[in-house]
């Protein structure tokens, strides 16, 4: 950058600044989060120009909002500040000549930030060589300014964004799962060693059974492993109880209620009952997980 540009940006005349969602138009208010998009560059110039060339542009309904960083410290500070850029438009070479080299190492190693996508562009390649630095580096796209015409340019920017919106979900997915199995397993050490807890596979088949579920009922675990409920319960369940289950599971991913089998010894056991689907978030269920508990039932009265 020439010494005039940059006593330019020190005194604040040609800073663009950033995109503010509260000058928006009141009737916007409902219009999904934008697209958050960093240029990184020590050229004013560059930033006006990206954001004129992608100024209209949009992509799954969300238009694009820009970030503006002028050095590759300023660059963290906003990365480290913001949780939600998609996208990092990276100059390679601003106070230092591998100044955005640098940031596109600290973004993965040092703010282990793996979602965002990183796209260097330099204006001097003879400076670089591009094949080491996308092996070495942990980067989604590497262009020559002067090569990343309009329509280049907007074709990088929505497949960067697409990819990035793939992992988000992605990540989604894997964090409701986790929590998921977590809050699984506190119910099932909150019960301790007491509940009667089974786990099933999609098919109904028994994939695990507490210690306390097999001493009551007289079976062995691995006895019981691989088999359907039938293997606890040697009669027939009432039609309209296995409809209502059939029906919460489908509807809510879970189901209460009470039911009655028998010990080893032949007494009745009244159990109350939770079973909950194990899913991905949109998908098909993985797993039950069936928790119960003993209760005696009320006294009929006179009896």
């Amino acid at each position: 950058m020439s010494a005039s540009s940059s006593d330019n940006i020190q005194n604040g005349d040609l800073i663009i600044e950033d995109d503010d969602p509260s000058d928006r138009s009141a009737s916007l208010a409902q219009e999904p989060p934008p697209w958050r998009i960093l240029i990184a560059d020590d050229d004013v110039d560059v930033h006006v120009v990206t954001k004129f060339a992608l100024s209209n542009a949009q992509f799954q309904g969300r238009r694009l909002s820009f970030l503006h960083a002028y050095s590759g410290k300023e660059a963290l500070d906003t990365l480290r500040a913001r949780q939600d850029i998609a996208l990092v438009l990276l100059d390679v070479i601003m106070e230092t000549e591998d100044a955005g080299l640098r940031v596109a190492r600290q973004i993965r190693e040092d703010l282990h930030n793996e979602l965002v996508r990183i796209v260097l562009r330099t204006g001097q390649p003879g400076q670089a060589l591009e094949h080491s630095i996308i092996c070495d580096y942990d980067i989604n796209d590497f262009w020559c300014k002067a090569d990343l015409t309009t329509r280049k340019l907007f074709t990088t920017v929505i497949a960067s964004l697409r990819a990035y919106a793939s992992l988000q979900a992605a990540a989604a997915e894997r964090a409701a799962m986790a929590a998921e199995l977590d809050k699984a397993r506190q119910v099932q050490a909150l019960l301790g060693q007491q509940a009667l807890v089974l786990k099933l596979d999609p098919k109904g088949h028994i994939i695990e059974a507490s210690d306390r579920l097999c001493e009551l009922t007289g079976r062995r675990r691995d006895a019981l492993i691989g088999r359907d409920l039938h293997a606890l319960h040697t009669g027939t369940f009432p039609e309209a109880l296995v409809d209502d289950i059939k029906l919460s599971l489908a509807r809510d991913g879970a189901w209460s209620g009470d039911l009655q089998t028998r010990a080893a010894d032949g007494s009745a056991l009244h159990l109350r009952c939770a079973l909950l689907a194990l899913s991905e978030p949109g998908g098909a269920p993985y797993e039950y997980l069936a928790v119960a508990t003993l209760f005696e039932p009320a006294s009929t009265p006179g009896a």
